[in-house]
């Protein structure tokens, strides 16, 4: 076994290995909080099962961070790390770090009709763009762009962290309400398109209401209030989060020119299953006044395979 790929997410890291063959094996998640490091948490995977059939000589992590040099600094934690120092602590000959959401995207093309579900839209392009996003602990974006001369180009983004417009007075009224939580007047799409979003808006709604909300309550606690419909203001925050996705997604989908699809991973709406269906997602994306028939056809997919960044990490690897 030559190589080991990581996904290194807010919460979360994950590890596994892979072959020569590109099969990948041996998968572990890991929590970033008990590490002080990533070398900390990778040698502990290695030691833990990781390195059955030899060293892995090779390396391909995504990270959830800007990738701008030989220093990392994750976004919503507190590990910093040099590739080229952790390559050596490691023993690595490669390692390769990129973008979680560019490794989602390079994972695209190894998808099978298995690996997600549609909801809305015609048959993709096979010549245009392809976009992903998804949200988590936070909200990531990238893009697949198609080359005349064949083959594939991730682009790299960082549109979790654009400002979020409002698209109703409801929506105008919550954004307003948490400008003053954060810094100057700037609320982004990941302040409310993600796990703690998701909290966000549903205090939100409960201050502007006069209702009384639980101030314990998880990104878990709220989905499955909305879910099992035990809580409106739960339920009002998972549709407000739906809808906001289908407009970033749009707006996603209009900035690349993606005709290819656009492809929704990260660890929460996966998980919701036909209430993401049935929710105001899809009438969203396509209410664009003069622009609603280009992005009718575009197909949005919910991607269903576990870990999609690994098959784009795997090609990484691959290639060294």
């Amino acid at each position: 076994m030559s190589g080991i790929i990581a996904d290194i997410g807010g919460t979360n890291v994950r590890f596994a290995r892979v072959a020569d063959d590109a099969t990948i094996s041996v998968v572990k998640p890991m929590k970033v909080a008990e590490f002080d490091t990533l070398a900390d948490a990778c040698q502990a995977y290695l030691e833990g099962g990781g390195s059955e059939g030899g060293l892995p000589r090779h390396a391909a992590f995504a990270v959830a961070s800007p990738v701008l040099g030989d220093e990392i600094r994750m976004t919503n934690h507190r590990w910093v790390f040099s590739i080229e120092e952790t390559r050596r602590q490691l023993g690595f000959d490669t390692f390769d770090v990129v973008n979680d959401f560019a490794a989602v995207a390079l994972g695209i093309p190894f998808l099978t009709r298995a690996d997600f579900r549609r909801v809305g839209g015609g048959e993709p392009d096979p010549h245009a763009a392809i976009a992903v996003l998804g949200a988590g602990t936070g909200l990531g974006m990238a893009g697949l762009a198609r080359p005349r001369g064949g083959g594939f180009v991730p682009l790299t983004s960082e549109g979790g962290h654009v400002t979020m417009p409002a698209f109703t007075d409801r929506e105008a009224a919550v954004i307003n309400t948490l400008r003053s939580e954060f810094e100057g007047n700037h609320v982004s799409a990941e302040r409310l398109i993600s796990g703690p979003g998701l909290v966000h808006l549903y205090r939100a709604l409960a201050k502007i209401d006069g209702r009384t909300a639980d101030p314990a309550i998880t990104p878990a606690d709220c989905t499955s209030r909305a879910v099992t419909r035990s809580c409106p203001i739960a339920q009002e925050a998972l549709a407000m989060f739906c809808e906001m996705m289908g407009t970033i997604a749009a707006n996603l989908a209009l900035t690349l020119d993606a005709r290819g699809g656009i492809y929704i991973a990260g660890g929460i709406v996966p998980k919701l299953g036909e209430a993401f269906d049935a929710s105001g997602f899809r009438a969203r994306f396509e209410d664009k006044g003069r622009f609603n028939k280009y992005l009718r056809p575009i197909p949005t997919s919910v991607i269903t395979r576990p870990e999609p960044a690994f098959a784009g990490l795997a090609a990484l690897v691959a290639t060294h």
